[in-house]
């Protein structure tokens, strides 16, 4: 089901529902322990940084999903954030695809934020890919002024995806999303630096984490790992050297 809601200055604001219509009919509670949130970001200029914004970066979409307790993704969130101090050049146009239009008559970030907590059910865990949204999300509430209740608590409790998959490597690297999920095997959602793409890949890498204690590595990342730690010359800079990473998952 794909629910529309209308606000009155014209802006549509999207929840993407997944669980299935006779759960809906019939009542049925989908427990979830975890949403994993991606935020999209636009620059800030140094001369509004000198006033009440000191931050490189301000928010102009928020994408999450929710994991149920089999970790099976039945809820996906979307909102496009209006800034009130950056704005959006072409580099972030051409980066995530959103445009000054998109977010002309999106909600502020206090708004935004409110319609996340209230799409959130009780006692879940915030999950991304490193701590940056994180930080951002707590700059913004300190600099806009922003409360809303119970959300301190929420923040306080956020997982870093990242790290989690850097202990799973046994390996103090930072990787980026797109190397971990070609590492861990998993065929991907396209449109990277789209807020719910991403959110939607990071559930998928770190539902994967939850359930295998070892995690199983995609059989080309682990050879060319071999092939670094034997100095053999093969790097995993030469596995990623002009390909389509997509393309290297294994589906045996």
């Amino acid at each position: 089901m794909y629910v529309k809601i209308k606000n009155d200055g014209g802006y549509i604001f999207d929840i993407r529902r997944t669980m299935p219509a006779a759960a809906l009919r019939k009542g049925v509670f989908i427990m979830s322990q975890y949403a994993v949130v991606d935020l999209e970001m636009c620059k800030v200029p140094n001369e509004s940084k000198k006033g009440k914004y000191p931050y490189s970066h301000e928010t102009i979409q928020i994408g999450a999903v929710l994991l149920d307790d089999s970790y099976e993704i039945k809820e996906k969130f979307v909102t496009y954030v209006s800034p009130q101090y950056g704005y959006i050049d072409n580099f972030i146009s051409n980066l995530t695809g959103i445009h000054r239009n998109d977010v002309k008559d999106a909600p502020l970030m206090k708004e935004a934020l409110q319609r996340f907590v209230d799409w959130l059910p009780k006692e879940v865990k915030l999950v991304s890919w490193s701590e940056n949204d994180e930080m951002q999300i707590r700059h913004e509430i300190e600099a806009k002024n922003i409360h809303i209740d119970g959300f301190d608590a929420i923040l306080d409790n956020w997982i870093d995806c990242q790290k989690i998959f850097s202990e799973k490597m046994k390996n103090s690297k930072c990787y980026n999303l797109a190397e971990a999920l070609i590492a861990a095997n998993i065929i991907y959602e396209d449109g990277a630096h789209d807020g719910l793409v991403d959110a939607y890949n990071t559930a998928l890498l770190f539902a994967k984490m939850q359930t295998e204690p070892e995690l199983k590595l995609n059989p080309y990342y682990q050879n060319a790992i071999s092939g670094e730690e034997s100095s053999s010359g093969f790097t995993i800079g030469n596995l990623f050297a002009g390909l389509d990473l997509k393309g290297l998952v294994s589906t045996t």
